[in-house]
C-alpha cells in the first residue's frame, strides 16, 4: 500500500495538483485530496503527511502523522505537544511565502496613513471638497523601525527603500547581519532605545510569549508624538487600550492593524471608534495572490524531497519557540 499525504487547502487547481501527484509519485506516496478541514475529519488515520489548512482537530486525529506542512507562516496554535499523537511529528510552516504580499499591504496602508487616506475619505462621502487643516506626511525622510526583521520585515524594508526613508532599523532576537535594505540590525534588547526615533513602527512578530505585550503602553509613550504604528504579526504583541488612548489623545498620528485580539473583532469594540485608524480583518497576507499560493507549494514540494532524503526541513518550527 502506498504512504498517504494528505492536502487540505481551498485554492487547489488542476495545475498546483498535477505540481503535487508528480512529486509524491516519484517518492511513492498517494495523494487524497480536501476541500477543508470538516471533509478531512475522520479520514486522515492514515496519512504520514498533511499538507495545508487544516484544523487542531484534524491534527490531533491524525493517527499516522510524521509530518504537518501548514500553508501559514504563523503556526503558534499547532505548537502544543499534545495536539500530535506522534510526539516525533514534525512541523513546518510556510514563512517565506507572505513576505511579498504583506509588503505590499504595509506599503499601502503606510501611505493611506501618511497621507491621511482616511480623512480624506470620510471627507468626499459627506460632500466635502477642502484641504484638511494640518500636514500629509511621506515615507521620503522617515526613520523606520521594523520591529520583526524576518521574511515579511525585510520584504518591506526593500520595498521601502525605494521611496529614500531617513533610516531603516531592522530588530529581531539576533543583531546577526540582515539584508542591504536596513541600515541597522539591533536586537529586541535595543527597542527601548530605538523608538523615540521611530516615526514609522513596523511591527511583523510571531506569536510567542516573549513578544505577547511587547508594544506596551510604556513603549508607545517612548514613540515620538506623531508617530504611526502598523502591525502586521499577532495582535497579542500590542497593548490594544493603550493604543486606543495613544490615537485619541494625539500622540500618535495613526495605526493601521491587520491583527487584533479577538478575531474577528466585535462590531462595538472601541477600537473601531478610535481616531485615526485603519483596520482590515487579517488579510495582509491573503492567498488569493498567485505568487503566494504557488510559493506555498513550491516549498513544500522542496521539503518534501529533504523529508524523503531524511535531511532537515528547510521550514522546520521548534514548537518550543513557536517558529
Amino acid at each position: 500500500m502506498s504512504r498517504q499525504i494528505g492536502v487540505i487547502i481551498d485554492y487547489l487547481t488542476e495545475e498546483y495538483r498535477r505540481q503535487i501527484d508528480a512529486a509524491a509519485a516519484q517518492h511513492g506516496f498517494a495523494v487524497r485530496y480536501y476541500p477543508d478541514s470538516k471533509s478531512a475529519a475522520g479520514s486522515v488515520d492514515d496519512c504520514e503527511i498533511l499538507f495545508g489548512h487544516c484544523s487542531q482537530k484534524v491534527i490531533a486525529s491524525a493517527k499516522s502523522l510524521k509530518w504537518f506542512c501548514c500553508c501559514w507562516a504563523g503556526v503558534d496554535r499547532f505548537c502544543k505537544d499534545e495536539l500530535y499523537q506522534n510526539p516525533d511529528c514534525l512541523l513546518s510552516n510556510s514563512s517565506g511565502a507572505y513576505g511579498v504580499t504583506i509588503a505590499e499591504h504595509l506599503i499601502m496602508t503606510a501611505l493611506m496613513l501618511l497621507r491621511r487616506q482616511g480623512e480624506y475619505g470620510d471627507l468626499i462621502r459627506s460632500g466635502g471638497w477642502d484641504t484638511l487643516p494640518g500636514s500629509i506626511h511621506s515615507l521620503h525622510g522617515s526613520r523606520i523601525t521594523v520591529l520583526g526583521a524576518g521574511d515579511i520585515g525585510t520584504e518591506f524594508a526593500r520595498r521601502a527603500r525605494a521611496f529614500c526613508p531617513a533610516k531603516i532599523v531592522g530588530v529581531r532576537r539576533s543583531a546577526k547581519s540582515g539584508d542591504p535594505a536596513f541600515d541597522e540590525m539591533r536586537t529586541n534588547a535595543a527597542l527601548d532605545a530605538i523608538l523615540p526615533q521611530t516615526d514609522l513602527l513596523v511591527m511583523a512578530l510571531p506569536n510567542t510569549p516573549d513578544t505577547a505585550g511587547i508594544l506596551s503602553r510604556e513603549r508607545m509613550a517612548l514613540l515620538p508624538e506623531g508617530a504611526y504604528v502598523l502591525n502586521v504579526g499577532r495582535g497579542a504583541a500590542v497593548d490594544q487600550d493603550a493604543l486606543i488612548d495613544a490615537l485619541n489623545s494625539g500622540h500618535l498620528a495613526g495605526a493601521a492593524l491587520d491583527v487584533t485580539v479577538p478575531e474577528p473583532l466585535p462590531a462595538d469594540h472601541p477600537l473601531r471608534g478610535a481616531k485615526n485608524i485603519l483596520l482590515t480583518p487579517h488579510v495582509a497576507g491573503n492567498t488569493t495572490l498567485p505568487y503566494t499560493r504557488q510559493r506555498t507549494i513550491d516549498m513544500f514540494l522542496e521539503d518534501l524531497e529533504n523529508y524523503v532524503a531524511g535531511k532537515p526541513l528547510r521550514r522546520v518550527v521548534d514548537r518550543k519557540m513557536f517558529y
